[in-house]
């Protein structure tokens, strides 16, 4: 349980790190991701203003297993067709404090392919 939480907090101080450089406009929203072990989050958030402009997950599209690399890439095609609704087709990514490898990957490559450009 100890090494549990000693490594989310050590994701949550790269996550600060990463801030402090990353934030959205506008023009250029910020493409968050957060995953757990049974589900993949992923939200487009304009940081000026502090609004989430759209978001969906794995628990939102109600896929049987959300906590593998097939539910990433639906949730990451499925967050770029809900940005290309609202006109977004540029963001930058934020992989949240994760290792791009495995799930945030695929979810990253996903969204490329629908037509998101980072």
């Amino acid at each position: 349980m100890l090494k549990k939480i000693a490594k989310n907090k050590e994701r949550k101080r790269r996550h600060t790190r990463v801030r402090k450089k990353i934030s959205g406009t506008p023009e250029c929203p910020r493409l968050n991701v957060f995953r757990s072990n049974a589900h993949i989050h992923a939200q487009i958030i304009d940081d000026v203003n502090g609004v989430t402009l759209t978001a969906t997950s794995s628990v939102v599209l109600k896929l049987e297993n959300g906590g593998n690399v097939d539910a990433a890439t639906k949730v990451g095609a499925a967050i770029a067709e809900l940005a290309k609704e609202v006109n977004i087709t540029t963001v930058k990514f934020d992989r949240g404090g994760y290792v791009y490898h495995g799930r945030v990957k695929a979810l990253a490559d996903a969204a490329r392919a629908a037509g998101l450009e980072f």
